[in-house]
């Protein structure tokens, strides 16, 4: 058995690592065998201690009969540590002015006056190594890389130089032979021909082509042993994916009720990459039926052309919607930060609300600009997201009236503490229309529910007719804050107050608070509310429950 006194668990661990002795102690070894590796570890002991700046290191060591075995007992006074007095850390030729470079560089560590410690010099100077790699500087040089320590003034200088040579530009792409034809890969790529190399533009390469969803396999590799004439080659690995995929899955929410979904898509029509499928949802409250047939248009800029028809039928505790659906989107994933769809929408059907049966017929054009920014995409502890949407109908245009309508909804995250969060989300809307009453649930504004007011029922929240039926508002104003606490790993609890109206022209806020019990599951986060109405005109039906399962953004 070993014992050493006087260091903490990292140098006890440091320490140990080098010491001989350890693999003899439990053998039939000779005391003056022992005694010897037991003088010899003091050594051994110091010198493990060098690499976090302990140069003048005393050990003194000892051997303790104990019952049946011995024990080596090291007692160590580890002294002053070394610091760095001067650092010389440059990068000559062009990629010294590299900005990734740079930033190695300055964040180099350990800086003037801190204590030497080998292992961050070493991580630092990988790091610098590496911007050099990255960004296609394969011929970079270190010329220089001294350490050199006075032990007598206990100070440190450290000298490190590279050469970066030139930088190397991407290649010829090569792909795999699959399912379709380079000319169509090829649009994929987001560099310009003779672009410098990055291997973040790799990278964006790779996600293109899975966010494609054609392949079950994407390996995009450069081929630095075949780099020539300041080109590097990419080879592209691609393993064509099952190209028809069934899916199916269950969902339960207080808003929904419990339902299921089953879908089919047949990832590939043509070798032009076009798509079409069909789901199907059923719930207590709602059933849908969509197909669709998709137009992927790879480029620098992406975009995708959506055409799609279906039929929604959807109830509520005020309203009941059948209605036929026909849309055309373009959709763009980055245009200036944001993910953006432009298209035209088409419904036809009927509808009653409060009580009143109307039917309606509605062509308009919709925008919608939607922001995502997280640490985790499972669960964020830091994160923002925001939504714009316009929708513009004319009469004259296969209307029954005319419509402008814009809303925009956020959600902030926001760490409390190592175990909490903040979140506060806010939604507002304001419509315009020539006949208010023409305009299908799906086109009014409601709150209330789930991931509205809670302590309210889905859609309780609207105007109200001369029967007292909801049927929605030209406006609409909610906001929300919820505290959250994680007791256990996975287990946590929140309070929360929910505010908000749907209204016509005067805003009159409903409040519901409550409690809630949160849990990290395999398939998302699972959030239990208890929800009341603090303050409200409408009949307070005491106690309700909210379920939802799902990514907080």
């Amino acid at each position: 058995m070993i014992e050493i006194d006087g260091l903490n668990d990292e140098l006890e661990a440091a320490a140990r690592a080098n010491l001989e002795l350890q693999q003899y102690l439990d053998r039939d070894t000779h005391p003056s065998e022992l005694q010897r590796l037991m003088e010899r570890g003091q050594e051994e002991i110091a010198r493990g201690l060098e690499p976090y700046g302990y140069y003048h290191v005393q050990v003194r060591g000892e051997l303790e009969p104990s019952d049946d075995r011995i024990v080596a007992r090291y007692r160590v006074t580890l002294g002053e540590q070394v610091f760095v007095r001067e650092r010389d850390v440059t990068v000559d030729g062009p990629g010294g002015q590299l900005p990734e470079v740079r930033r190695a560089i300055d964040r180099f560590q350990p800086a003037v006056g801190e204590a030497l410690q080998h292992g961050l010099y070493e991580d630092s100077k990988a790091l610098i190594g590496a911007a050099l790699q990255t960004n296609g500087y394969f011929d970079a040089e270190l010329k220089r890389h001294r350490v050199e320590v006075t032990r007598a003034s206990r100070r440190a200088t450290i000298d490190l130089n590279w050469q970066s040579g030139e930088r190397y530009r991407i290649g010829d792409v090569r792909f795999d032979d699959v399912q379709f034809p380079p000319a169509f890969l090829q649009r994929y790529i987001p560099w310009e021909p003779g672009a410098p190399y990055d291997i973040d533009q790799l990278l964006t390469l790779q996600q293109r082509l899975v966010d494609a969803d054609y392949f079950a396999t994407v390996s995009v590799q450069p081929a630095l042993e075949q780099r020539v004439d300041g080109a590097v080659p990419v080879n592209v690995l691609l393993v064509p994916a099952k190209r028809t995929v069934y899916t199916a899955s269950a969902f339960v929410s207080t808003d929904a009720g419990p339902g299921a979904r089953l879908g089919v898509e047949r990832r590939w029509l043509n070798r032009r990459g076009h798509k079409a499928g069909g789901q199907v949802e059923y719930s207590a409250r709602l059933e849908d039926y969509t197909a669709y047939y998709r137009i992927p248009w790879p480029g620098r800029q992406s975009r995708l052309f959506s055409f799609a028809g279906g039929y929604r039928d959807e109830q509520t505790d005020s309203s009941r919607s059948r209605l036929m659906r026909l849309s055309a989107i373009e959709s763009i994933d980055d245009w200036r930060g944001y993910a953006r769809t432009l298209g035209l929408q088409f419904l036809n059907g009927d509808f009653t609300i409060a009580d009143e049966q109307r039917s309606s017929r509605l062509l308009y054009a919709e925008a919608n600009l939607g922001r995502k920014r997280a640490n985790d995409l499972v669960f964020p502890s830091r994160g923002l997201s925001v939504t714009y949407t316009a929708r513009a109908a004319a009469e004259a245009v296969l209307s029954d009236t005319n419509l402008l309508q814009l809303r925009a909804d956020a959600k902030w995250i926001q760490p409390a503490s190592d175990r909490s969060r903040l979140i506060v989300r806010a939604s507002l809307g304001a419509l315009a229309a020539g006949d208010f009453d023409a305009l299908p649930p799906e086109l009014r504004f409601f709150a209330g529910g789930d991931r509205s007011v809670r302590g309210f029922d889905y859609q309780q929240i609207g105007e109200r007719n001369a029967t007292g039926g909801v049927i929605g508002g030209r406006y609409l104003a909610v906001a929300s804050a919820e505290f959250e606490y994680y007791f256990l790993e996975k287990w946590g609890a929140a309070v929360f107050v929910d505010a908000g109206d749907a209204f016509k022209t005067d805003l009159n806020a409903n409040i519901g608070a409550g409690i809630g019990l949160r849990w990290k599951s395999p398939v998302g986060i699972v959030r239990v509310d208890l929800g009341v109405p603090v303050e409200t005109d409408l009949p307070d039906d005491g106690l309700r429950i909210h379920l939802m399962i799902g990514p907080d953004l």
